[in-house]
């Protein structure tokens, strides 16, 4: 897991070949102002989901575990708290992996909590369980999904 400001992004752009295409997009659009909804910029390969949640409390929200997809989660707007624990100290498992989807759900309690603030990023890669959207009220976020192995 790592966390950041949008400012700083160069520093793990060279993580992953796609990374700085996406934050590219990200500091050039406005995207606060644009539509929710799905934004493709490579495909299958590289995506944007721009939602409008409504926040959760911590005991309400399951950690969520991918396989496929490196998530990177950019706060608009508003405050988001997002709960982390180790993969292999997962023992509670709600709902099994679907390719379809790249998601499994888990109720075990995360063990670190943090809270983003507009303009800074997390990024979550497959051994990084997570629970999003704690917090409240509605909040304004990217999740970009970038997957883990592509092709050109």
């Amino acid at each position: 897991m790592i966390i950041s400001n949008l400012q700083n992004s160069s520093r793990v752009e060279s993580l992953h070949p796609l990374f700085k295409k996406l934050f590219d997009y990200v500091k050039t659009h406005d995207l606060l102002h644009t539509e929710c909804g799905r934004i493709e910029l490579d495909g299958d390969n590289l995506f944007i989901n721009n939602s409008n949640p409504t926040c959760v409390t911590a005991d309400q929200q399951v950690l969520e575990v991918h396989r496929d997809y490196i998530d990177v989660h950019i706060l608009l707007e508003g405050q988001e708290t997002v709960g982390w624990k180790a993969l292999e100290d997962l023992t509670q498992e709600t709902k099994v992996y679907e390719k379809e989807g790249d998601c499994a759900l888990y109720a075990d309690r995360p063990t670190t909590y943090v809270t983003l603030q507009p303009g800074q990023f997390l990024i979550v890669y497959p051994e990084d369980p997570h629970a999003p959207i704690i917090g409240e009220g509605k909040i304004r976020k990217l999740i970009g999904k970038v997957k883990v192995n592509f092709t050109l």
